[in-house]
């Protein structure tokens, strides 16, 4: 039976196309499964702010009336104007393994391009930084995270035989904590509180974390405006995300340091893994998946660090001892015992330069593909 690729239209075609893994992945000891609300907003043009400058077409792949692929074609074009590349993004790209499943999705995709008289595709890239990018080519034996991709390993093999090539990697790093905080990050935090004048904020709930997130997303547009692909975010899409994430922060891993005049000079959020806790619920929060997401919340040995900035005037002056060191202390006082870095640009050294301190081991590594036409 031939494959059929037909466009996501309707509400169940939709369904269709976020739910199509829990099948694809079922009792996959390694992946996890994305919340699948998140999923649907993201992918809902009226709901995702990221869609005032970008355009989006969904596909799925059927054989024998069964859904067999997905995939999701992005025109980025804040990305376009910024970067001056005339590419398409592809995303949310799963397959069984066949190759003619692959290849006629990535056609979909490059067949639109080439309407819209783009010269080349990439991927797998969400519509901004923020969302999952990269194909596992490196770690296939290691748990997933909420914030990261997993796939299984024929996948890089399909894409190369399709004719894309390296464009960008990041690499992942599990890191161990001891038991109590390294005597070094404590001498330079306190030489830097002093002499920069910073201060570090001690929220007690979500809510006191909220003021901060339209300054945390700019400092976010600031310093991360160099890296591979990034946009600077909207102020609706920095209304939408502290909106959506900021309110159920666990605010003993959020650390806030701002200046003497309180202006935000870095942060760091970590968040207890929820990777085992998404295992059992299957991304779903109702009617009962709430629940092993709160016992994660409240009790977990494992973290994951989702962002890091510190403001560029302030970079290189010890300030990220000072993360280092309110974080490590929630760390111990939680009983977190492995972090996981999430990914990072490879050649992003001044990140990579945070775990020279530690016990870490770059255990994952995942693939930006690029083909042009």
């Amino acid at each position: 039976m031939s494959i059929v690729i037909k466009e996501v239209i309707s509400k169940a075609d939709m369904k269709a196309f976020i739910h199509f893994t829990d099948t694809l992945y079922k009792n996959h000891p390694y992946y996890v499964p994305p919340l699948s609300f998140d999923e649907a907003a993201t992918l809902d043009r009226k709901k995702n702010p990221a869609f005032d400058y970008c355009e989006a077409r969904y596909w799925l792949a059927y054989k024998d009336n069964k859904v067999v692929g997905r995939v999701a074609g992005i025109i980025n074009n804040s990305y376009i104007e910024k970067w001056k590349n005339k590419y398409v993004r592809f995303g949310w790209i799963d397959f069984e393994d066949d190759e003619e499943i692959s290849r006629l999705l990535i056609e979909q995709v490059q067949n639109w391009a080439k309407e819209k008289g783009l010269e080349a595709i990439h991927g797998p890239l969400g519509f901004t930084d923020l969302d999952h990018e990269g194909t596992l080519i490196e770690g296939f034996d290691q748990l997933g995270t909420l914030a990261s991709i997993y796939n299984y390993p024929y996948y890089p093999k399909h894409f190369e035989k399709l004719g894309f090539v390296k464009d960008t990697d990041w690499v992942e790093y599990k890191i161990s904590i001891e038991k109590q905080v390294p005597e070094k990050f404590i001498r330079i935090a306190a030489i830097v509180e002093r002499r920069l004048k910073l201060k570090v904020i001690k929220a007690k709930k979500p809510k006191e974390i909220l003021p901060y997130g339209t300054a945390i997303f700019e400092l976010i547009n600031d310093a991360y405006s160099h890296l591979y692909g990034v946009t600077p975010l909207t102020q609706r899409q920095m209304e939408y995300y502290t909106k959506m994430y900021f309110s159920f922060m666990k605010v003993e891993f959020v650390t806030i340091i701002v200046d003497s005049e309180g202006k935000l000079a870095a942060f760091g959020i970590t968040m207890p893994s929820l990777s085992k806790a998404l295992q059992k619920n299957k991304g779903k929060l109702l009617p009962f998946g709430f629940i092993p997401i709160l016992q994660a919340m409240k009790k977990n040995n494992m973290a994951d660090l989702l962002m890091v900035a510190i403001r560029k005037d302030l970079q290189g002056k010890g300030v990220n001892a000072m993360l280092m060191k309110e974080t490590y202390e929630s760390y111990v006082k939680h009983g977190v015992e492995i972090v996981e870095s999430n990914h990072e640009l490879e050649d992003n050294t001044k990140v990579q330069s945070m775990w020279e301190d530690f016990t870490a081991v770059q255990h994952k590594r995942r693939r930006c593909y690029i083909k042009k036409f």
